[in-house]
């Protein structure tokens, strides 16, 4: 073959091999943004394939170059310039495996070295520290963790480790792809933490300290937690098995080591004094005044009331009085309106959507999944009565469209178009939970304008289970009284520059710098052809 040929054909092969690299280069960033979590595709065994393919193929094209043209690459490899390049790539890989091993120095080291923020945002608060080192035994930490982002939690869960004198050890799990482990555990939805420690465990509902501070306690110091749910008026039925039982609700609680019971007010006439909480779900016959007033005095002597009230369309109430909403508008002022919500922002107009959450209040701010509730009324927060904090927890979102509807006929089939009607109906966004707090006798409430989404047939979706469970512990004041020392948080903020120095910025990076750099190695090069 000639040589002009090899020639032509060593040149192809070296474009090929050029191309062949950019590609391999393409799909290793596409492999570092899978990596990252920065994108996640549907099946990643074709970016893998081409991966390799492209790998090869700039091996394969650089191989038949050096075959086809063998002095070229000998003189190559001999000259300056390969010395110079050489040195510089051994000099980068130096530096890199430098970097690479400072890293996997710190990130393994089991003594963790000083923290160097301003903030000391990687330390531990002092109470958890003196709570890790008092450890009676082993402590296990189970993170379940599917699509949250799980950082936060492992530097976390690492910092523990690191400060328990080896009694505190952690793993991860998927609630998703390990079903059977997340219900062995009560474990509903994603970025909880259970603790375990002697056969006890207890449920962090969130990455947090104060949270698995408050855990730990219950762990190591148990007492009865016991929560009533009220019966006897057509509630629903904690040990159902059919869709509208709450046996979902029971079970979850129980899992939090709870202690679950019925309470029936007509029969007992008296709240039993371990009562931590009392439960009306979806009553559809009006409580006595008896049993309001017997509620009332339990409140007022710290007591805690989770009410979830369904619209009256959907209950037996009829044109009866409803003592149990007529006391909470006069002693908590929280109005339970006679509607339902209507949310055209939801596949069926009917299931309000719990979008905006409080995320200043215990019950909320751990919140990120929306709420579905199917038939709920709105709730208003008329007055503050002396004494009484109102807080307003979930609303529909004041994007979409919805609104408190008063004209009953579709809910009882009567037909009829549901617009809203700015003279009878509440315009959005409206209130579907609320809580109050007696800041005198630290009685509590948390009132839900629905029932259904508890349900079984509804536990489980969105954040509904999370939400019911949250209300539950902040009503029953679980762990309110141990908290972490506060840190001051630096607040950093930038402020962007203006067009002039943007441009100047933008011209120095882009044009000057370059331009700079491009005099100088030319000055060098006229410099060394000078000296020959």
């Amino acid at each position: 073959m000639k040589k002009s040929q090899l020639n032509n054909y060593a040149g192809i092969s070296l474009i090929v091999s050029l191309i062949a690299l950019i590609a391999t280069a393409l799909v290793g960033l596409v492999k570092g943004a899978i990596a990252l979590g920065l994108f996640t595709p549907e099946n990643p065994d074709p970016i893998n394939l081409a991966l390799t393919i492209s790998a090869s193929l700039t091996v394969l094209s650089l191989a038949v170059y050096t075959m086809l043209t063998p002095d070229t690459v000998r003189q190559f490899l001999s000259g300056r310039q390969a010395r110079y390049g050489s040195n510089a790539i051994l000099m980068a890989l130096a530096f890199a495996g430098i970097v690479i091993l400072a890293n996997t120095l710190a990130f393994n080291n089991p003594k963790k070295l000083a923290d160097l923020t301003e903030d000391k945002a990687n330390t531990l608060s002092p109470e958890m520290i003196t709570a890790l080192k008092s450890l009676p035994e082993k402590m296990t930490a189970i993170a379940f963790f599917s699509q949250y982002p799980k950082d936060d939690a492992q530097q976390l869960l690492e910092n523990m480790k690191s400060n328990s004198q080896g009694n505190f050890d952690y793993r991860f799990a998927d609630p998703v792809a390990d079903p059977l482990e997340a219900k062995k555990y009560g474990v509903t939805g994603d970025g909880k933490i259970v603790l375990e420690m002697s056969g006890r465990k207890e449920i962090a509902a969130y990455t947090d300290e104060t949270e698995l501070l408050r855990a730990m306690n219950r762990i190591l110091n148990p007492e009865d937690r016991t929560v009533y749910f009220l019966t006897g008026h057509g509630e629903h039925d904690i040990n159902g098995s059919d869709q509208s039982a709450f046996s979902r609700a029971r079970e979850t609680l129980e899992n939090k080591n709870y202690t679950v019971k019925t309470l029936n007010l007509l029969a007992e006439n008296r709240i039993p004094a371990d009562a931590l909480a009392v439960i009306i779900a979806g009553p559809t016959q009006p409580l006595t005044p008896a049993e309001v007033g017997l509620l009332n005095q339990y409140t007022q002597k710290g007591g805690a009331l989770v009410i979830m009230e369904d619209p009256l369309p959907i209950t037996d109430f009829g044109d009866k009085a409803d003592p149990l909403a007529e006391s909470l508008e006069r002693l908590w002022g929280i109005r339970l309106r006679n509607d339902f919500v209507v949310d055209t922002s939801s596949t069926t107009i009917q299931n309000a959507i719990g979008a905006i959450y409080e995320p200043s209040h215990p019950v909320t701010r751990a919140m990120t999944l929306v709420s579905i509730f199917p038939l709920a009324r709105t709730i208003e927060l008329a007055t503050q009565p002396e004494g009484i904090t109102l807080t307003s927890l979930v609303e529909t979102d004041p994007n979409s469209q919805a609104w408190g509807e008063t004209d009953f006929a579709p809910l009882e089939g009567g037909g009829g178009n549901v617009e809203l009607n700015s003279e009878t109906d509440t315009p959005g966004p409206v209130t579907l939970v609320a809580a109050g707090e007696n800041t005198q006798s630290n009685g509590r409430l948390v009132i839900f304008g629905n029932s259904i989404f508890a349900t079984d047939a509804g536990f489980d979706a969105y954040g509904n289970g999370d939400l019911f469970v949250n209300a539950v512990d902040w009503a029953a004041g679980q762990g309110n009284s141990i908290d972490v020392t506060p840190k001051d948080i630096t607040q950093r903020t930038f402020v962007p520059p203006g067009q002039i120095p943007w441009l100047a910025i933008i011209l120095g990076s882009v044009c000057i710098i370059p331009i700079l750099v491009l005099v100088g190695g030319i000055a060098a090069w006229i410099s060394r052809r000078r000296r020959g």
